[in-house]
């Protein structure tokens, strides 16, 4: 038998209406906010990746599915979104079109990673981008917005988490001390940050192991060598923050793991989801679109997981939704009316009233276990005697009353049925 590849899912009906139920909030958040959805090719090239996360990433240079074409191009399936939107924000100039561009999007993503709870290499994701502007209140506005999906959720072991990178002068600047601290601490440290000293020393910071977290509980910090607007901006989100009631708190090991962010960056982090915590992460990219050869243009956003966030709301017992109840299953009393149920089940449908029927020549009996597995309102029952006497009969199942009404009376039918 073949199965699914390991670390992907598939998502059967018994689960789509809470997929549903998340991306139509998603949607609801995002338009109040004056976003619009944007959709971009499954696959990129390479190149794309390699320039705006960085070749020396954990992302690119050990989990994106990468291949040749038939043409001999080398081509990924997109491991995130944000570089995807920055090309499509170049390739059709939409800072011409307008001076701020605020896009969203659901999409799916791949990355060759260790399956886990909640961490699939299929999995799927929504965000925003907000191209244009180095306001703050827009760093803000990315924590709000799934602030707000998470609590509409009815979330309650949320976190967010803040720290500002500073721009790369004075991050260069951090860069070196950090090295003079871990100079004679080098021997110690594993073999993965060892490779991270030259290529990524920032992301020492996330190291799982024992000892490196030893190491850089001394380390100094980011934050105490931000230049003065750094400072300034970084006062203004916590500001935005405070006044609109969204806890936060300051996480000086806080880097994320792509190397286009400036400023501003964040997650939102569980409690109920195990060891990978962070339900979504984001900040500012004030040079990933000059670096993918755009003009010099400001950029902010966040992305989240619905597979994580699905299991925090099974874990925190949210999303508890009923079954999808269908307005009325056609019972077929007589075989020979076949046609004639299911014609009244298409004039049914085209009324916007959810109708079923039978399509396995079960028996009364069967129809009706049918009936009660779809949960219907209303059974109507086509055939028998009332059938000769040009009657159908509606049965209501949650009082159990029945009532007849002649076959020309398939409006008075359809009114009961919208009730």
């Amino acid at each position: 038998m073949i199965k699914a590849i390991t670390g992907t899912k598939d998502i059967l009906p018994e689960d789509i209406e809470k997929w549903y139920l998340i991306e139509n909030l998603v949607r609801k958040v995002f338009k109040l906010f004056n976003y619009k959805e944007i959709r971009t090719p499954i696959f990129e090239e390479t190149s794309l990746f390699k320039r705006g996360i960085g070749e020396a990433t954990d992302i690119v240079s050990k989990e994106m599915y990468t291949f040749d074409d038939r043409s001999g191009l080398s081509v990924t399936l997109k491991p995130e979104m944000t570089a995807s939107v920055v090309r499509a924000f170049i390739e059709h100039s939409l800072d011409k079109k307008s001076t701020l561009n605020k896009l969203y999007y659901i999409s799916p993503m791949f990355r060759q990673e260790k399956p886990q709870a909640g961490r699939y290499r299929q999995f799927h994701q929504f965000g925003a981008e907000a191209l244009g502007s180095n306001d703050p209140l827009l760093d803000a506005e990315m924590i709000i917005m799934a602030y707000n999906v998470f609590s509409s959720l009815g979330l309650k072991n949320i976190n967010v988490k803040i720290n500002s990178l500073g721009i790369p002068s004075s991050r260069e600047i951090y860069k070196s001390e950090l090295r003079k601290y871990l100079s004679d601490k080098i021997n110690k440290l594993s073999e993965e940050s060892k490779k991270r000293l030259d290529t990524n020393i920032l992301r020492i910071f996330d190291s799982k192991e024992a000892n490196d977290i030893e190491i850089m509980k001394e380390a100094p910090l980011l934050l105490n060598y931000l230049d003065e607007e750094s400072i300034k901006q970084f006062e203004e989100v916590k500001k935005c923050l405070s006044e609109n009631n969204i806890p936060y708190e300051i996480e000086p090991a806080l880097v994320r793991g792509l190397d286009y962010y400036t400023n501003t960056t964040f997650e939102v982090v569980s409690g109920s989801v195990g060891s990978q915590s962070a339900l979504c992460g984001g900040g500012r990219y004030n040079l990933l679109i000059e670096q993918l050869g755009g003009k010099p243009t400001p950029g902010v956003g966040f992305a989240a997981g619905i597979e994580r966030l699905l299991l925090a709301c099974e874990n925190e017992g949210c999303l508890n939704l009923e079954d999808e109840k269908i307005d009325v299953y056609i019972v077929r009393l007589d075989s020979d009316l076949k046609h004639e149920a299911y014609n009244l089940a298409l004039k049914f449908r085209k009324k916007g009233i959810l109708a079923e029927t039978d399509f396995a020549g079960r028996s009364i009996k069967a129809q009706m276990r049918e009936a009660n597995k779809y949960g219907a309102k209303y059974v109507l029952f086509l055939g028998g005697e009332e059938y000769k006497q040009n009657l159908i009969v509606l049965k209501d199942m949650k009082s159990s009353e029945q009532s007849n009404f002649r076959l020309d009376e398939i409006d008075k039918i359809e009114d009961v049925l919208c009730r």
